[in-house]
């Protein structure tokens, strides 16, 4: 089942790109990643009370919180350097450079979490990193 949630995570990220670009035509980047997350915000916190699970904050642990916050932080400078690239450069572009960060992935997960590396994931980054120069070159 994880496999079909990855897979639509590919799906929507590619709408997102596609549909960014066209949004972001004639806005700052930085108020169109604003607006973005606010959506994003409402969407997420909608799924919560959905689904009953707004009660599991108290459970969280302050390693969690650190780490869930720092995540965030992440994510909010990957938005905000996507979009300014985005608003800038051409999609088909952007969007190839972006998706190095699973090769980045790759690299984070064997050296932090002790995640296996092998001649397979070698070759997948190999190759994702050779088809991300030719889109882009």
């Amino acid at each position: 089942m994880w496999a079909v949630f990855a897979l639509l995570s590919a799906v929507f990220a590619a709408l997102t790109s596609i549909l960014a670009k066209i949004g972001i035509e004639g806005v700052n980047s930085t108020l169109a990643t604003a607006v973005r997350t606010v959506v994003v915000l409402l969407m997420s916190w909608g799924m919560v009370f959905l689904t009953n699970t707004q009660g599991g904050l108290s459970s969280i642990s302050r390693r969690s919180w650190l780490f869930l916050i720092l995540s965030g932080l992440a994510t909010g400078a990957s938005w905000l350097c996507y979009y300014r690239a985005l608003q800038i450069g051409e999609a088909s572009k952007v969007v190839p450079i972006d998706k190095l960060s699973v090769v980045i992935t790759l690299v984070l997960a064997f050296i932090f979490l002790h995640e296996q590396f092998t001649m397979k994931s070698f070759a997948g980054a190999a190759l994702i990193t050779a088809g991300t120069l030719i889109m882009v070159l």
